[in-house]
């Protein structure tokens, strides 16, 4: 009887313990150039999944796709296949006018305005990333040039604007910085599963003018943006291992 896992189609054992979660299949691409004898594990859907080795250290990666639903069944099967370290290298829109296309952003905590987690634990318990997790996170992208932030973000399901408030102005006057569909839901299967997450996202737009239409996020500042965060997550890993 196969032991693959029904969506990822990997065994247990197959991802190393640390695992790079892009929504892209092209960006876990991107990220298995970076890794040293990177080989393909599987593929199936949207989720694409490499190993490899970066400066010595086992790292994993496999896309989730769009949105939280099909993430977290990503993140679970991850679990069940041994990960204990799980870092979202993604992209959002920014919330602020003091963060801008091309920055990036440590995501401590999220929102959460999807709609997975609610049905996984109470709505009163907050998404909030691994504190040693989004310290390597952010450490790694002090050494770095560029510009970065940390602080919290929000998730949601809907891209588009329908004719419901989003509320979009009321989280940033709370003092939401980003925006995007997976993080919270990231942080609460850490959470339940007892495994460590973290974030970082590149921001490619302002997400108050993506939600009307306005959104363009395969240009040259933000495909630099993500070659940037692809290298900060890699070093965050390296330090996590690194760490007393």
């Amino acid at each position: 009887m196969s032991r693959r896992l029904p969506h990822l189609l990997v065994e247990p054992g197959e991802l190393p313990e640390y695992l790079l979660v892009p929504g892209d299949p092209k960006r876990a691409e991107r990220i298995a150039e970076s890794l040293d004898g990177a080989v393909r594990v599987a593929a199936n859907r949207e989720y694409l999944s490499f190993r490899g080795t970066y400066r010595g250290v086992p790292v994993g990666v496999t896309s989730v796709g769009v949105g939280a639903p099909g993430a977290t069944i990503a993140y679970e099967e991850a679990i069940r296949a041994g990960v204990k370290t799980l870092i979202r290298v993604g992209t959002a829109g920014s919330l602020s006018d003091n963060v801008h296309t091309g920055d990036l952003v440590v995501v401590l905590g999220a929102a959460r305005g999807e709609g997975v987690s609610r049905q996984l634990v109470p709505i009163e318990m907050p998404a909030i990333a691994d504190p040693d997790v989004s310290a390597a996170l952010w450490a790694a992208a002090q050494a770095h040039e560029g510009r970065s932030h940390r602080g919290i973000g929000v998730s949601v399901d809907a891209f588009y604007s329908g004719l419901v408030d989003r509320q979009f102005e009321t989280y940033a006057a709370a003092g939401a910085i980003s925006i995007e569909m997976e993080c919270s839901a990231l942080f609460i299967v850490g959470t339940l599963r007892r495994v460590r997450t973290g974030a970082i996202v590149a921001i490619d737009g302002d997400a108050r003018a993506a939600a009307s239409g306005d959104h363009d996020p395969h240009g040259d500042v933000v495909r630099k943006a993500v070659d940037r965060e692809i290298r900060i997550a890699l070093e965050a890993v390296v330090l996590l291992v690194s760490a007393p």
